[in-house]
């Protein structure tokens, strides 16, 4: 319990930084300097005020200085973040796989806020993933090497799906899903193929479920752009956590078994 505790608390820590992340990269700005400030006032952030959650809370939610609101969504990704930390801590236990998997939660928050932000997944998150995602999951394979060699495969053949998507409908698909998809790929592949399966398919059932969902209550039309990177992450998100079950339980419902 103490250990689901610690990993729940690096994730309202993870989360906290994320905000500067989210904030920053699709502007260009550095996430190391300057100190984070009131966009309002510009004052800098004390470290009392800087606190994931709480100082939300004890603000009520306003700067100290000039009582301009914070947005809510600031604890509400620090929250989420520390949730789903929480739950791969649950999935995972404390096992040398666990900080692949923590990687993915934090760049898949960032990448989802960002994607709905400004319909873009930025390069400088998504092609380092390739790296530190190979680097973390080759230490948890040092004993099966064969999982790291399947993960690879996975990542080359979602990324070729993705990119035969977008080279047949480049209207319906951006390059950066495309570039997202090999990292989903690497992550949902070590675990089995059945994870690959799930996480390829839950992306496009998500996103097809959304769209219709748009349409029907007049939101929207078959040509309305919709940021696709999110729907790729939950999905994948759920296969790392769900994939076997779901896969075991669609043959037993379609073979009879």
């Amino acid at each position: 319990m103490l250990a689901l505790a610690s990993v729940a608390a690096l994730g309202f820590l993870m989360g906290s930084f994320l905000n500067v992340v989210i904030w920053r990269v699709p502007r260009g700005e550095s996430i190391i300097s300057p100190p984070s400030a009131c966009p309002a006032c510009g004052t800098h952030i004390r470290p009392q005020d800087n606190v994931p959650v709480v100082s939300w809370l004890l603000l009520r939610g306003r700067c100290r200085d000039c009582e301009a609101p914070i947005s809510a969504r600031y604890p509400l990704v620090e929250l989420g973040t520390g949730a789903i930390f929480a739950v791969m801590a649950l999935r995972f236990g404390l096992s040398a796989e666990l900080p692949a998997y923590l990687y993915l939660a934090a760049i898949g928050v960032a990448l989802t806020l960002i994607d709905i932000d400004v319909k873009r997944l930025p390069d400088v998150l998504t092609l380092p993933s390739y790296v530190v995602g190979t680097v973390l999951l080759g230490i948890a394979s040092i004993d099966e090497p064969h999982m790291l060699l399947r993960a690879a495969f996975g990542a080359a053949a979602m990324f070729a799906v993705y990119f035969a998507l977008c080279f047949a409908y480049p209207a319906g698909m951006g390059f950066g899903d495309v570039k997202l998809s090999g990292v989903l790929g690497l992550y949902t592949a070590w675990l089995g193929w059945d994870v690959w399966g799930a996480g390829l398919l839950l992306g496009f059932f998500l996103g097809g479920f959304f769209g219709i969902g748009l349409i029907l209550v007049k939101k929207g039309g078959r040509k309305t752009a919709v940021p696709f990177g999110p729907f790729m992450l939950l999905g994948a998100l759920l296969a790392v956590l769900f994939g076997h079950g779901l896969v075991d339980g669609y043959l037993d419902l379609t073979t009879g078994g």
